[in-house]
C-alpha cells in the first residue's frame, strides 16, 4: 500500500499513534506496528491506552547501557542486543525504543545509565553492535534521542545551545556509527536545539539526520515531544507517539493555509507504510534462540565483564571459606528508573545467598556497629540521589550512611571491601583511603549479585574498565548557573568535557576514563605503526599476561594532533580491542585508524577534514596511563591540502 491509497483524512491520522504503543491500523485495514520500551530488556505495557503500569510479562532484565560499556566488548553488545530481541518475538513487539547515544556532558544527568559513554567512539562502536544484535532477529530499534539531550530536569523545554564543531565533532559521531547498523526508527529529543524544539527543527532532522548523515528511514518523536504537528510534519518528523487528540486539526489547518504540502503528508506516509511492511515481513524470519535460562546466562556474562575493580590492595580475591559481614541493603538495586525498568522473570539473588553457594560464610549485619565477627566486611553502598528518567541528580556523592559505615568501620581496623551500586559516576573520594578495596557493581541487572560472587572469589578475573571518568570531590553542576538566567544550556565547555577536560586542564580525577584493574598484570611492547594511505594507518602492538591468572585487557588506542590550525583536544580514542590472555600469554593486537580518526570537523568547509602534519598515537590501558606512543606523518598533496573524509551511508 501506498500513501496514494489513503484518503487525506486517513494520511492525517496514520502519522499519529493509535494509542500509546501502537500505529494506527484503520480497524484492521492495515496491519499494526507494537514498540516497546528498553533498552536494558523489554518493558511492554498491558494497557496500550496507558504510558505505564504492570507488564505483560515478566522479562530479563540486563544491565544498563552504562554497565554494558564497562565491559567494552563488541561481542558482549551484540549477545545484550539479540537476547532482547527474543524477548520482544515472545511477547509480539515489533520495534524496541532502544538504544541510546546521548554523550555524557555532565555526570549528575539522571539518564546517564541509559547512555553508554561520555566519548563518542566508544558510544558509537557499542550501540552499533547492538542494533546489529536486536535487527538480527527481525526486530527493530529506535536509536535515540536525536539530538543534544544532555539533561533531563528541564528535558521538555530547556533549549541545548551548542557551536557547530562541537556538534559534529563530539555529539554526532556515536549517531553517525550508530546509523550505519541501519536502525528501522530514529527518536528525536524533547528539548529545543539552538532555539527550535528538536521535533520541529527542519535542519537538524533534514539537514542533518536525512541529508548528510544520509538516514532514509522513519523519525518517531519521544513520547508527547511534537508542540505542533504541521511544524514537526515540514521538519520531516513523521511518527508523533503517543495519540494526539490535537494532530488531525493541527495537520488539517497546516494544509488549508498552503504551510505544508501533500507531497509531505506523501513522503511521511510512506515512511510509515515502509515500517509497517518491512515488519510484517520480518515476522517471517523470527525466530528465538535462546532459553529464558539461557537468557539469564547471557546477562550473567555481560555482568561478569562490566563490573569494574576500582581499587585492591591485595585483600581481592577473598580466600576460600572465609568469614564474611555484609552489611547494608541486600545489594538489589538492579537498574535506574522511568521507562528502562524490567520486572525480572526471576528472583534476583543477594550477596549474601551468592556468596554463601561458594562456601564463604556470609552473614547480613543489620546493625554492625555493635558487633562484627566476620574477617572481611563487605558494605554495599549507593548513591545519595535518585536515577532515574525526567530529573537530574543533586550531586554524585554516595549515601551519607553508607559512606559512614564505611568509614568506621576502617577506622576501627576492620578490612573493608565496598560494593558500589550507582548507574554512573559518584564521589568516591571520602572511602577511597579507606576501604582495602572497592568494586563498582554499578546497576548490572538481575545477575549482578551472582557476578560479584565470582569476582570476589577470584573464579573470574576482573576486566570492566570505566567509559565516564569519576570525579575527585564535590561536583557542582555547570547548568544551574545559566538557568537562572534563563532556560538555556550553552555548551560552553565544547568538548572539554570528562577525560578531555582532565587533560586540558592537566589535573587527574579520582579514577579516570578507561580505568580498571584486574587480578592479573599485563604488559604493553613493540608498537609498530604503517600507513596504509594517504589518510589511515595500521596499528600493531603486543600485550603479555605476566601474571599466573587468565585474564582480559582492554587496550584503548588515542590520536593526538600535534599541530593543528583548530582548537582540537589533547587526545581522542579511536581505538581498542578487548584481549583475553591465559597466564604467560602474549598476543598481537592489529588495528586499523580510519581517515575519521585523525579528522576534525571544520564549518567552513561544511565537512570534516584532515590536516597534514604530525599526529601522536597513543596506547594504553586508560585514558591517563599510556603505555606506548609512536608518531605518524600524514602529507597530503599540494592541491590538496585538505582531505575531505565525510563518507554518507
Amino acid at each position: 500500500m501506498r500513501a496514494k491509497d489513503l484518503t487525506l483524512e486517513e494520511k492525517f491520522k496514520l502519522l499519529t499513534g493509535k494509542d500509546c504503543w501502537q500505529t494506527e491500523d484503520f480497524n484492521g485495514k492495515l496491519p499494526a506496528v507494537f514498540v516497546a520500551d528498553g533498552p536494558h530488556g523489554l518493558r511492554k505495557v498491558e494497557d496500550t491506552s496507558v504510558q505505564s503500569g504492570n507488564t505483560t510479562h515478566k522479562n530479563t532484565a540486563y544491565p544498563t547501557l552504562s554497565f554494558l560499556a564497562n565491559t567494552w566488548n563488541r561481542n558482549l553488545a551484540n549477545l545484550m542486543g539479540s537476547s532482547i530481541a527474543d524477548d520482544c518475538i515472545e511477547n509480539k513487539v515489533d520495534i524496541l525504543l532502544a538504544p541510546g547515544v546521548n554523550i555524557k556532558r555532565i555526570p549528575v544527568n539522571g539518564r546517564n545509565f541509559e547512555y553508554f559513554s561520555e566519548d563518542p567512539y566508544l558510544a558509537g562502536e557499542l550501540a552499533y553492535e547492538y542494533i546489529s544484535g536486536v535487527q538480527s532477529k527481525g526486530i527493530g530499534t529506535s536509536l535515540k534521542h536525536f539530538a543534544l539531550n544532555s539533561s533531563e530536569k528541564y528535558r521538555h523545554w530547556e533549549n541545548s545551545e551548542v557551536d557547530i564543531r562541537t556538534f559534529y565533532d563530539v555529539y554526532i559521531p556515536a549517531f553517525k556509527r550508530a546509523l550505519e547498523a541501519d536502525p528501522w526508527t530514529v527518536m528525536c529529543s524533547y528539548n529545543p536545539v539552538n532555539g527550535i524544539y528538536a521535533s520541529e527543527n527542519k535542519k537538524l532532522l533534514k539537514g542533518v539526520l536525512r541529508d548528510k548523515l544520509g538516514y532514509k528511514g522513519l523519525i518517531v518523536s519521544d513520547w508527547e515531544a511534537v508542540k505542533n504537528r504541521a511544524r514537526a510534519l515540514k521538519a520531516t518528523l513523521d511518527l508523533e507517539m503517543p495519540y494526539n487528540k490535537n494532530s488531525f486539526d493541527e495537520l488539517k489547518r497546516g494544509f488549508d493555509c498552503g504551510y505544508i504540502t501533500e507531497e509531505e503528508v506523501d513522503e511521511s506516509v510512506n515512511r510509515i507504510l515502509d515500517l509497517i511492511e518491512k515488519s510484517e515481513k520480518a515476522k517471517k524470519i523470527r525466530k528465538t534462540s535462546f532459553t529464558e535460562k539461557e537468557r539469564h546466562e547471557n546477562a550473567l556474562k555481560i555482568a561478569r565483564e562490566g563490573i569494574v575493580l576500582l581499587k585492591n590492595s591485595g585483600v581481592l580475591p577473598l580466600k576460600k571459606g572465609a568469614k564474611i559481614d555484609l552489611v547494608g541493603e541486600t545489594g538489589l538495586r538492579i537498574g535506574g528508573c522511568g521507562s528502562s525498568a524490567v520486572q525480572p522473570a526471576i528472583t534476583v539473588k543477594t550477596l549474601e545467598e551468592c556468596l554463601s553457594e561458594k562456601g564463604y560464610i556470609a552473614n547480613r549485619k543489620y546493625n554492625p556497629k555493635f558487633f562484627t565477627e566476620g574477617e572481611y566486611q563487605i558494605v554495599s553502598c549507593y548513591a545519595s540521589s535518585h536515577e532515574s528518567e525526567g530529573g537530574d541528580r543533586e550531586d554524585i556523592k554516595l549515601n551519607s550512611i553508607d559512606e559512614e559505615m564505611v568509614i568506621r568501620l576502617s577506622n576501627q581496623g576492620k578490612k573493608v571491601i565496598a560494593v558500589i551500586y550507582a548507574g554512573s559516576a559518584v564521589d568516591l573520594s571520602k572511602i577511597e583511603g579507606k576501604a582495602e578495596a572497592i568494586i563498582l557493581a554499578g546497576f548490572g541487572g538481575e545477575a549482578i549479585n551472582e557476578a560479584l560472587s565470582d569476582i570476589i572469589s577470584g573464579e573470574v578475573s576482573p576486566s570492566g574498565k570505566l567509559s565516564e571518568s569519576f570525579p575527585s570531590g564535590d561536583y557542582v553542576n555547570p547548568l544551574e548557573e545559566g538557568r537562572k538566567i534563563c532556560l538555556s544550556s550553552f555548551y560552553k565547555e565544547r568538548y572539554c568535557f570528562g577525560y578531555r577536560y582532565y587533560d586540558r586542564a592537566e589535573e587527574k580525577p579520582l579514577y579516570p576514563f578507561g580505568y580498571g584493574l584486574s587480578y592479573a598484570k599485563f604488559e604493553y611492547a613493540n608498537l609498530k605503526l604503517k600507513m596504509k594511505d594517504e589518510v589511515s594507518c595500521d596499528v600493531e602492538f603486543t600485550v603479555k599476561n605476566l601474571s599466573k591468572v587468565d585474564g582480559s585487557e582492554i587496550a584503548e588506542v588515542y590520536v593526538r594532533d600535534e599541530v593543528s590550525l583548530a582548537d582540537r583536544p589533547f587526545k581522542e580514542l579511536k581505538g581498542f580491542e578487548k584481549v583475553f590472555l591465559k597466564a604467560g600469554e602474549s598476543k598481537k593486537v592489529k588495528l586499523t585508524l580510519p581517515r575519521s580518526a585523525f579528522s576534525y570537523y571544520n564549518p567552513s568547509a561544511e565537512d570534516y577534514l584532515v590536516e597534514s602534519g604530525t599526529f601522536e598515537i597513543l596506547v594504553g590501558a586508560s585514558s591517563q596511563d599510556i603505555r606506548l606512543s609512536g608518531k605518524v606523518e600524514i602529507e597530503l598533496p599540494e592541491f590538496k591540502r585538505y582531505a575531505v573524509v565525510f563518507e554518507r551511508n
